[in-house]
């Protein structure tokens, strides 16, 4: 099944947004947008959240302290009818699902003159690929009307309207600048970027690198070795995504770094959250059943890790290393991290 879009993108025309997915990222983007449109289309697989929350105006399971006017939500649990309303199909499904929601797209479904925008913070386990790439090798979407999502944002200060920045990347960047503009608020504010791969790879890998915080910080490590390990992850971040995307860019920029802070360093950061679990004893499983988020950075340690040993030349990563060896190869985690703390300068 392909899906062809063409470019046939029209700027004097008045888009229509739709989110797809029902966590708090999702629940973050839809309330940014309806800062600035008079309807957005939400597609939920849940028929409870979607009665919930047309009922009571917020998401009973995520950022419930958000109330919305849901006469400004076009709100489905069939996603092709959410696909057909809209020209800008946003999604926000943690990637260990994405997969078999694309698939429940019907094949004659007309998405001609759409622009896909992934804030999917992984890569797709069937394929192996970022969602950007997934949707232009197997579905030859054009990279024009593929765009990225990056922060540094959490969704829990997207909520309490907390000043909160975003890189939105796209090689076409009128498109990039439109979906900005719709996201821009007066506690959002919004850059574009032409480095797609880039900043995917680069929401990818900051969750590993947040899962290796928590477990530093379960197993006592302090801000001392904690701002170390930092350091030597952005490096690693820029010799990865060198490896795999080589083009100009400042690795020091908010979607890179940026990033990778908030989500090392942030109480809110569910990896970190689910590395601190591991670090304390918890096995991989029983954190995974405490936790009621996905943490995008379990299904990325592996992708990652998978990726790097396919090259003829593999790339020194020596923290994404230690964090697979703990999650895959059941090692254990304090050993691990004595024996990283001599690889990190």
């Amino acid at each position: 099944m392909y899906f062809w879009i063409m470019d046939i993108y029209c700027m004097d025309k008045e888009l229509k947004y739709a989110v797809f997915g029902a966590g708090s990222w999702a629940t973050a983007i839809v309330k940014m947008l309806c800062e600035n449109l008079d309807e957005v289309g939400w597609y939920m697989r849940s028929v409870y959240t979607k009665e919930h929350l047309l009922k009571e105006q917020h998401n009973p399971s995520y950022l419930s302290s958000v109330e919305f006017n849901v006469d400004k939500l076009k709100i489905s649990n069939d996603i092709n009818e959410i696909a057909t309303y809209a020209d800008v199909l946003i999604f926000v499904i943690p990637s260990a699902f994405i997969y078999g929601e694309l698939q429940k797209f019907n094949a004659d479904i007309d998405i001609s003159n759409k622009i896909v925008v992934s804030a999917v913070k992984g890569i797709i386990p069937e394929s192996g690929l970022l969602v950007g790439e997934h949707l232009h090798d197997i579905y030859k979407i054009p990279f024009e009307n593929i765009a990225v999502i990056a922060g540094p944002c959490h969704a829990e200060e997207v909520a309490l309207e907390r000043l909160s920045y975003l890189t939105i990347s796209c090689a076409d960047e009128a498109k990039a600048q439109n979906i900005a503009d719709k996201l821009s608020s007066s506690y959002i504010k919004t850059k574009v970027s032409d480095d797609v791969i880039g900043t995917e790879y680069a929401v990818m890998l900051k969750n590993i690198y947040a899962i290796a915080a928590g477990i530093a910080h379960g197993l006592g490590y302090g801000d001392n070795f904690q701002s170390v390990l930092m350091s030597n992850a952005i490096r690693e971040m820029k010799r990865f995504i060198k490896k795999v995307h080589k083009m100009k860019r400042n690795i020091n920029n908010s979607a890179y770094l940026g990033d990778l802070l908030v989500t090392g360093y942030s109480v809110f950061s569910r990896n970190r959250m689910f590395g601190n679990m591991v670090g304390k004893g918890y096995t991989v499983k029983s954190a995974q059943m405490e936790m009621n988020m996905v943490a995008e950075g379990y299904y990325a340690t592996k992708s990652a890790y998978l990726l790097n040993q396919k090259n003829d030349k593999k790339t020194n990563m020596p923290i994404i290393d230690a964090v697979y060896s703990i999650l895959y190869q059941n090692k254990d985690p304090k050993k691990v991290f004595k024996k990283l703390t001599d690889k990190l300068d």
